[in-house]
């Protein structure tokens, strides 16, 4: 099985070839113009049973009730995708292998805070190679080559770059919603740039370049990462259940 993972895309880039000897990452190229790479957003899977089954995990998640979310898993074949390999394990039941991937039993709430946002995306796409499966979120189309030269010609990598949630995201001066607007997004592909001041203010803000070259902030929660791990649904008799996982998730290696 693949991983349906945007930063496969990108990784390739900075791979050595077989037996060659590892080389420093080059420096990534201070802020400036570069080509727009246009990304299009999936569009919503639509089917209503699978939304009211989302909403369902989605108020789980609220309550962190691992008991109900246990109803929710399929109680054998599981799987997690992590690769090429499958890391659920066969000896445990379906909740106890999605809460390993999820991170669910980490003390800062932040697995069932992921299990909260899946939740609410409306997007899927049917897993080929798995009958009845389809995985979540799906994931935006978009010229995988024009990618590629972006980064090289900026010496970046995927954790560099993420799209927009929608056109017209506001580029701000500051990190702050009362700053001046210095320029307005489209639908391509964003660099993200470090932030070499960070602040409590700052928290919620990302620190980005646009295509044109104009340094500014957006909010953290209008941009989307450039590759994200999926949670998979299979649908039995009906009903909906999570069947698997694919991505490094967010429990233990």
């Amino acid at each position: 099985m693949r991983i349906a993972c945007l930063a496969t895309v990108l990784a390739a880039i900075a791979l050595a070839p077989a037996g060659a000897t590892a080389q420093p990452q080059p420096k990534a190229s201070p802020p400036g113009p570069y080509k727009q790479v246009v990304v299009t957003l999936p569009k919503p899977f639509g089917d209503a049973s699978l939304d009211a089954f989302r909403k369902e995990l989605g108020d789980i998640a609220k309550r962190k009730d691992r008991a109900a979310l246990a109803g929710k898993v399929v109680a054998k074949g599981f799987f997690w995708q992590r690769e090429d390999s499958n890391g659920a394990d066969p000896k445990k039941s379906g909740i106890d292998n999605l809460a390993a991937a999820m991170g669910l039993d980490a003390s800062d709430g932040t697995g069932w805070q992921a299990l909260a946002a899946d939740a609410l995306d409306p997007t899927a796409v049917a897993e080929p190679e798995m009958k009845n499966v389809v995985c979540s979120p799906a994931l935006p189309t978009f010229n995988e080559e024009e990618m590629e030269k972006v980064a090289q010609s900026t010496k970046t990598d995927p954790a560099d770059w993420a799209y927009p949630s929608g056109p017209g995201v506001e580029v701000r001066a500051k990190p702050d919603a009362g700053a001046p607007v210095v320029d307005k997004l489209g639908m391509y592909f964003v660099r993200i740039l470090p932030d070499e001041s960070p602040s409590a203010a700052a928290a919620d803000w990302i620190k980005i370049v646009t295509a044109g070259g104009k340094v500014g902030y957006v909010p953290g929660d209008a941009l989307s990462p450039i590759g994200s791990d999926q949670i998979c649904y299979s649908k039995e008799g009906g009903g909906w259940r999570i069947a698997g996982y694919i991505g490094g998730g967010g429990g233990q290696e």
